[in-house]
C-alpha cells in the first residue's frame, strides 16, 4: 500500500512539472483579437444606462431619443435612484414598465437642481421642466399599498422640449 501511495504520489508531481508547449504566433493572434473584443465590449457597456447598487446614471439616449434602463428592486434596494442632467427646458415624461406586468411601483419623488422635491406620482410622470441642472428622480413601492414590488423593471424617459 506504501509503494502505491509512493506511486501515486510521484505521477502527480510529474504531471505537474509538464508545461505546456504552445505555437507563440497563435498565441500572439488571439490576444490581439481578444483585446479588440474586450474593447468593443467595453464601447457597448458605456452606451448603456446601468444601474449600479441604488444608482442609474442616465447618459445615453436610444435611437429614438429617449432615456431608457433597466434596474431591480429588491430587500436590498428598495428605492432606485435616476440621475439625469437636463439643459433643454420642457416637459418631462416618465414610464414605468415591471417585467411582470403590474405591481406596486411608483415615482416617489423628483428632486430639481435646486434640492426642491414633488410627488409622489404613478406609474407615470408628466412634470414641467423649468429648471437647468441635474434631477434625481426616486422610484419604489409605495408605502400605502401591500405587497411591495421586488424584481425588474424598465424605465424611459422623454424631454419634450417646450
Amino acid at each position: 500500500m506504501k509503494n502505491l501511495s509512493m506511486l501515486l504520489l510521484s505521477i502527480f508531481f510529474f504531471s505537474c512539472q509538464q508545461k505546456e508547449s504552445k505555437n507563440p504566433s497563435v498565441e500572439i493572434s488571439d490576444s490581439i483579437v481578444t483585446n479588440k473584443n474586450k474593447q468593443e465590449i467595453k464601447d457597448e457597456r458605456k452606451k448603456e444606462n446601468k444601474q449600479i447598487g441604488d444608482t442609474i446614471v442616465m447618459n445615453f439616449k436610444n435611437e429614438e431619443g429617449l432615456l431608457v434602463a433597466e434596474g431591480s428592486l429588491d430587500s436590498i434596494h428598495p428605492r432606485v435612484y435616476i440621475k439625469f442632467k437636463d439643459e433643454d427646458l420642457g416637459e418631462l415624461k416618465g414610464l414605468i414598465i415591471p417585467t411582470t406586468g403590474k405591481g406596486n411601483i411608483r415615482f416617489n419623488q423628483i428632486i430639481f437642481p435646486d434640492q426642491t422635491s414633488d410627488g409622489p406620482f404613478g406609474m407615470d410622470l408628466t412634470i414641467p421642466l423649468k429648471q437647468k441642472g441635474n434631477y434625481i428622480l426616486v422610484i419604489g413601492h409605495s408605502q400605502m399599498a401591500d405587497n411591495p414590488f421586488y424584481g425588474k423593471f424598465k424605465v424611459q424617459l422623454e424631454n419634450k422640449k417646450g
